[in-house]
């Protein structure tokens, strides 16, 4: 299986509590529900192609909680998100919780070393599994080299404060844009997928004159 990671952001960066004001309270966060405005019928159309391209889901232990809570609720059929989060295979990583306590239809708890734990679920034949949210968990397994494609659907504000997808802290790393599209409904958000291409640089390069001509050396 790929390794995907799903996510919205704002325009600087941010990912935490993009659905509610109390979605992700962590660090007396006080900005959430910014991706609410944006979110017209049409707008979030790439989330349900999102479900659809998986085979497992993957999650933190927090994003998983959430998840539970407010997802458990919908049961309409046509709900791609509902049906792959109520009814797929889902993995949650976590030392604190139960068996018991992760009870959400077909959940299996990582404990210990969970990057050893996805390496090992990577070699398993399949689709995708999917990270969806999870800020923690995407950036240990960023800093591990182990995702293979972003999908993100970036919102055109500036929350200027919360949990950043990247900081200055996260491994050096380079992709490549495979998919891009700017949604209609007059809301300016951007979806994009892209795929690692080299991990651990960015590569190296100068802007030179040769000649009058600018190039790069």
């Amino acid at each position: 299986m790929e390794l995907s990671v799903h996510t919205f952001v704002s325009l600087d960066g941010v990912m935490q509590g993009p659905g509610g004001f109390e979605e992700d309270r962590s660090d007396d966060f006080e900005r959430g529900g910014w991706l609410v405005p944006h979110s017209a019928e049409g707008q979030l159309a790439p989330v349900e192609g999102w479900f659809r391209k998986a085979d497992a889901i993957l999650l933190g232990r927090k994003t998983f909680e959430m998840m539970r809570s407010y997802w458990s609720q919908v049961t309409e059929p046509d709900n791609i998100a509902a049906t792959a989060l109520n009814s797929w295979k889902k993995y949650v990583v976590s030392d604190t919780l139960s068996d018991a306590d992760a009870a959400w239809g077909d959940t299996t708890v990582l404990r210990g070393d969970f990057i050893e734990q996805v390496r090992r679920l990577k070699e398993q034949p399949g689709g995708e599994l999917q990270v969806h949210g999870s800020w923690r968990l995407v950036r240990a397994l960023h800093d591990a080299g182990l995702v293979d494609t972003y999908r993100i659907l970036q919102v055109p504000v500036v929350v200027g404060d919360g949990k950043r997808l990247f900081d200055g802290t996260a491994v050096p790393a380079t992709y490549s844009i495979t998919e891009a599209e700017v949604l209609s409904g007059g809301s300016g958000a951007l979806s994009l997928t892209l795929r690692q291409t080299r991990f651990g640089t960015t590569g190296t390069g100068e802007f030179a004159v040769e000649e009058g001509k600018e190039v790069i050396a």
